[in-house]
């Protein structure tokens, strides 16, 4: 279909990392295809977010995922954009209502990707592992209890400079990420039934405000209801286990027939006690029942990772 150009360029905005740009870049790809709009109907607008200008410490301890999200959000709500594009797995669960998750792009690769080492059995013992994700770390010392856990931050370039460094003997990255960069040859990946991905991982969103019904529209040309129905699954899990970025947990939904297979684990901080579960889904809010079976399934000291517990 071709839509109308509006009177203006449309404005996108986004952090400025070299994936960031690409996902921007592949969302006006898909809006000029969807509406047949020449080169000039959208603009990039880059805007420098907390979480890239703290680089040394979680994101647990310094604010979370809003530290991604909240800048661009104040630039949808002041006006300075129309659109933003976000990494899913990086936008918290519980959103402003002002604010609406319009599309998604079609999933890519769910899977992390293993740099350093060819699997998890191979690293030598005591490896150093650099990862700032609690799902990883858990995962890792599940599988590794020797394993020590050292904090990588930053873009995909930072990190593999830190473990070209020396820093640590292996590092996980998405593999989403790297093939959006042209990097599908950097890594190892590593099976879903061994690692479990994040939620939403491999998934990009685009948001507005809830009251531009003319965005709404504009952006529903081009989302992707499998991908959107299987990401929101997997949000209504975290939702419903009152998890946060300090909570070790891992889901994926994937089409089955009229509904949604979803498998989903819960770890504690050390991955000594896991607690997983699957479930068919037919509607996205039935996630919520494999959330409390595997809350109630777990030890006090699991549940107390999770909020909602």
């Amino acid at each position: 279909m071709t839509a109308s150009l509006p009177a203006r360029p449309l404005r996108l905005g986004t952090r400025g990392s070299p994936l960031a740009l690409t996902q921007a870049r592949m969302t006006i790809a898909a809006l000029r295809t969807a509406h047949g709009w020449g080169e000039d109907a959208i603009e990039i607008v880059t805007i420098k977010t907390s979480g890239d200008r703290i680089q040394d410490r979680a994101l647990a301890e310094v604010g979370g995922k809003a530290l991604w999200t909240k800048e661009l959000d104040r630039a949808l709500t002041d006006g300075a954009i129309d659109f933003a594009v976000h990494s899913m797995k990086d936008v918290e669960t519980i959103r402003p209502s002002d604010i609406v998750i319009a599309a998604m792009l079609p999933r890519a690769d769910v899977r992390d990707r293993l740099i350093g080492v060819e699997s998890l059995a191979a690293l030598p013992a005591n490896a150093r592992v650099g990862t700032s994700s609690p799902r990883r770390s858990a995962q890792v010392r599940r599988a590794r209890p020797d394993a020590e856990i050292v904090l990588f931050r930053g873009n995909v370039d930072t990190r593999l400079a830190k473990l070209a460094g020396g820093e640590a003997e292996a590092t996980l990255l998405a593999g989403a990420g790297l093939d959006r960069l042209g990097r599908s040859e950097i890594g190892h990946p590593i099976p879903v039934e061994e690692m479990l991905p994040a939620p939403a991982q491999g998934a990009v969103g685009i948001e507005t405000l809830a009251a531009r019904e003319d965005m709404r529209a504009l952006l529903g040309a081009i989302d992707d209801t499998v991908t959107n129905a299987c990401v929101s699954a997997e949000r209504a899990l975290l939702a419903a286990l009152g998890a946060d970025c300090r909570s070790p947990v891992a889901a994926l939904a994937i089409r089955s027939g009229a509904g949604l297979h979803l498998r989903a684990e819960i770890l504690t901080e050390d991955g000594g006690e896991c607690r997983s579960g699957e479930a068919m889904l037919l509607q996205t809010g039935d996630a919520a029942a494999l959330a409390h079976r595997l809350l109630d399934s777990a030890s006090p000291r699991l549940r107390a990772l999770f909020t909602g517990a």
